[in-house]
């Protein structure tokens, strides 16, 4: 149990956090574009 504790305390979640939110917005991108172009809307 003692090795759930200290690999818990050692991952940095805010960096996971802020990883994740990047990855989040940098694949938004290409699938907005592509909602738009594949529905026709005008850009």
């Amino acid at each position: 149990m003692d090795f759930v504790t200290s690999l818990l305390s050692s991952v940095n979640f805010q960096l996971i956090f802020q990883l994740t939110c990047l990855a989040l917005i940098v694949i938004s991108g290409p699938v907005i574009i592509f909602l738009l172009s594949a529905g026709g809307g005008d850009m």
